[in-house]
This record gives C-alpha cells, sequence and structure tokens, in this order.
C-alpha cells in the first residue's frame, strides 16, 4: 500500500547522515575492539594460554548473540516508536557497557558485559540506514548509505591505533564509552523520519517482527536478505580475525598480529564501501555491484589459501584485499531495508545485519567444532571448506534476490 509523498530535501552531508556515519563509527570502534584487544586483555582476566582461544570464543560468541536478539529488539521498537528513539537508547546502552568492561576481573564478566554491549550494539547501524534511506531521495540514498559505512569503519582503525598508543585495553573501554556520550549529545538535533511520522499516524501494525514469517513472499525476500551478507563474516570473523593462526599453519609464522590485519581489512572495507555506492550507480543497479564484490572475494579467497600467501607481508596484503571484497555491507543493509515496507524497515534493516553477524557462532561450529574438532581437519581445509559453503549458499540467494536501485520506499506492508 502507498503512502502519500513526503517532500525530502536532505542532502548527502546533512546532520543526520554525518550523525549516522559517526554512529557507525563508534559502533565499529566498540564491536572491533575486543578482537585487537583480545589477547592481553584475556590473559588479565583469567585465562591462560591453553585456555585463551576456548575462552575468547566464548567471550565473542556471547557479543553476536547480543547482537542477535538486540537486532530483533531495538528493529522492532524503531518501527514501534521511531528510529531516534532507538538511536537514543542504544548508544546509552553500549556506552554503560563499554565503561563496565573497563573494570571487570573475570571471563565470565567479560562475556556478560560483552552480551549486554552486543544488546546495544545492534540498534545503531540498523536504525541509522533506515533514517538516512527515508531522508534522502531515491537518487542518493545508495551513496548515501555507502558513506555511513565508509566513515563509520574507520572505527576499527582508530580502535587499533587507539590500543597502540596507550597500550592499556581497559582505556579503551573507557574511550568507547565517552565517544558513545559525545554521539549522544550529537544525535538531538537530528530529525525524525517524515514516513514514520505518516505511517505513526495510521492504523497499521508497525515493527511485528512476526510478519516476516507470516507470508511466504516475504520470508524469502526477508532470508535471502540476510544470506547474502554471509562473506562478510566469513572473512572478518573466521578469516582475518583468526590471521595469525593461518600465518602459523601455512608459513609457519609466529609474529603476525591479527589485529593489525583486522586494522588494514577495515582501512580496505572502508574504501569499498564508499566505492561500491558509486559502482551501483553507474549500473544503476544494487545487484551488479554486489556481484563485482562477490567475484573480488572469490578470487582474494583464492589467493589468500594458495602458496604465494607465504610471508607476513602477504597475509596482511590479503587481508586487506579480502576486506576490500566484502566492502559491500553498506549496499547490502541498504537492500535489505529496501525491501521492505515503512512499517517493517527499520526491523528489517536492523535484524538484518545482526543475524549475519549473530551467524559467526554458526560458522564457527562449522569451522572449529565440526570441520576441526570432530573430524580432525586441518586448520586450512576447513576454512576452505567453509568458504565454499558460505558462498554456494550466498550465490544461492543472491540469484533470489529482487532488485531495489529504483525502488520508491514511500509504502506499508500489509
Amino acid at each position: 500500500m502507498n503512502l502519500p509523498v513526503v517532500k525530502r530535501n536532505t542532502g548527502l552531508f546533512s546532520l543526520a547522515v554525518i550523525v549516522a556515519a559517526l554512529g557507525y563509527f563508534v559502533d565499529i570502534y566498540d564491536l572491533l575492539l575486543f578482537t585487537v584487544v583480545k589477547k592481553e586483555s584475556m590473559l588479565q582476566v583469567g585465562a591462560t594460554d591453553a585456555s585463551l582461544l576456548a575462552d575468547s570464543s566464548r567471550v565473542i560468541n556471547w557479543q553476536m548473540i547480543g547482537l542477535l536478539l538486540g537486532g530483533i529488539c531495538w528493529g522492532m521498537l524503531a518501527d514501534k516508536k521511531g528510529r531516534l528513539s532507538v538511536l537514543f537508547g542504544s548508544i546509552i546502552l553500549y556506552s554503560v557497557a563499554n565503561f563496565l568492561t573497563a573494570y571487570i576481573h573475570t571471563v565470565d564478566q567479560y562475556a556478560l558485559c560483552r552480551f549486554v554491549a552486543g544488546l546495544g550494539l545492534a540498534g545503531e547501524l540498523g536504525a541509522g540506514i533506515t533514517l538516512v534511506s527515508e531522508l534522502l531521495p531515491k537518487e542518493k540514498r545508495g551513496i548515501g548509505t555507502s558513506m555511513v559505512a565508509g566513515i563509520g569503519l574507520i572505527g576499527a582503525v582508530v580502535a587499533y591505533y587507539t590500543y597502540q598508543f596507550t597500550k592499556d585495553w581497559r582505556l579503551c573501554y573507557k574511550i568507547g564509552g565517552v565517544l558513545g556520550m559525545v554521539l549522544l549529545v550529537l544525535r538531538i538535533s537530528v530529525a525524525e523520519s517524515g514516513m514514520f511520522m505518516e505511517v505513526k499516524q495510521r492504523a497499521v501494525s508497525r515493527g511485528n517482527f512476526f510478519m516476516f514469517f507470516t507470508n511466504a513472499r516475504r520470508f524469502r525476500k526477508y532470508l535471502n536478505a540476510i544470506l547474502i551478507g554471509l562473506p562478510t563474516w566469513y572473512v572478518i570473523g573466521i578469516l582475518i580475525n583468526q590471521s595469525d593462526r593461518f600465518a602459523k599453519s601455512m608459513y609457519g609464522s609466529t609474529s603476525l598480529d591479527s589485529g593489525r590485519s583486522i586494522m588494514f581489512a577495515y582501512v580496505a572495507i572502508s574504501i569499498g564501501d564508499i566505492l561500491v555506492g558509486f559502482i551501483c550507480q553507474w549500473f544503476k543497479s544494487r545487484k551488479k555491484g554486489l556481484l563485482v564484490f562477490y567475484i573480488l572475494c572469490l578470487i582474494f579467497g583464492f589467493l589468500f589459501f594458495s602458496p604465494i600467501n607465504n610471508k607476513d607481508s602477504t597475509m596482511y596484503f590479503f587481508s586487506a584485499m579480502l576486506g576490500f571484497s566484502t566492502g559491500f555491507w553498506a549496499i547490502f543493509v541498504t537492500m535489505g531495508a529496501e525491501q521492505f515496507g515503512t512499517n517493517l524497515r527499520a526491523t528489517a534493516a536492523t535484524t538484518i545485519p545482526n543475524m549475519v553477524r549473530g551467524s559467526l557462532p554458526l560458522l564457527n561450529l562449522l569451522f572449529l567444532n565440526l570441520f576441526q574438532k570432530n573430524w580432525g581437519w586441518t586448520l586450512v581445509g576447513s576454512g576452505i571448506i567453509t568458504g565454499i559453503i558460505v558462498m554456494l549458499i550466498t550465490f544461492t540467494a543472491f540469484y533470489f534476490t529482487e532488485e531495489t536501485f529504483h525502488k520508491d520506499l514511500n509504502y506499508i506492508e500489509l
């Protein structure tokens, strides 16, 4: 059902776009900080060299579960109460969680704090992308959301260098909390989406998560919107996050810093996320732009596992190139927002990326538990097979995903 036309004069450099970009910046800073400070922080709260892998996997899995659950809750609230309400609430929650993380003393406390932080971080990106998508005219929204993600992803680089400069993981978490509170002040001047305000006046179901499952066509769209994003967290959560282990297994290195790999990857992701908006604009197609990055992901994934990746410098290079090839996060989330009407759009845009983030524990079940622990496969063999499975699922979902480049968003789901 279409709605009355809402006038949109918001520009690419409007306050809403800038604040959404800064919000995602803080989101990524907090989300990736654990990976950057993982070893030192885990050893200081009771983990040992022998238990480090298992304990750190438990902490990151709880963070991802928080993202998964938070995505559902914040998404529903964003469609019921408004995009700005969720942005305020999520910022407060993850800022408090970051401050508390600075004072933990056990692995269990670490896991709990990262779970709460995950709940808070889950609301940031989806609500921001939804707000920008609804405020910008359709000719600009792809570039606008790419700018949000491209600028925001620099947060990972800042997280890495903040730790390199301070060498104090507790202080890094405190800085994350302060950044969140500064962002909260900036958000006060941002206006609510006109589309949401129009829908709010109507007697229509808003933010009903179960509507994704009560209609077969809507469910297929929702499932495909999630599955097309799987390569991002396979690359970041497995290949880049454990690049030090791959380096040791593939060519015997013990000097590679996985935090540095993440920094290089996110610099490249940021560049990719900015470029993908212009590529889609050139093709006049979201799907064609996405396909370009899928092909790059296949190429650099093959090279990552090839014999030419035989020293730390090449591992860092391929980490960056793999990061660039997954620089479609903005368009992937934008496509999720564009698939659904205004009364479900924030629920979709918030839950979809967090479902992908929440898939990391499932990918780790394949990669670590099934293939390595149960079947006795090598680290490299497990990584390759996991990647093949992920890409087969992704290309299948991509084939059945509808094009949304020219879609008018001013409608509701019934």
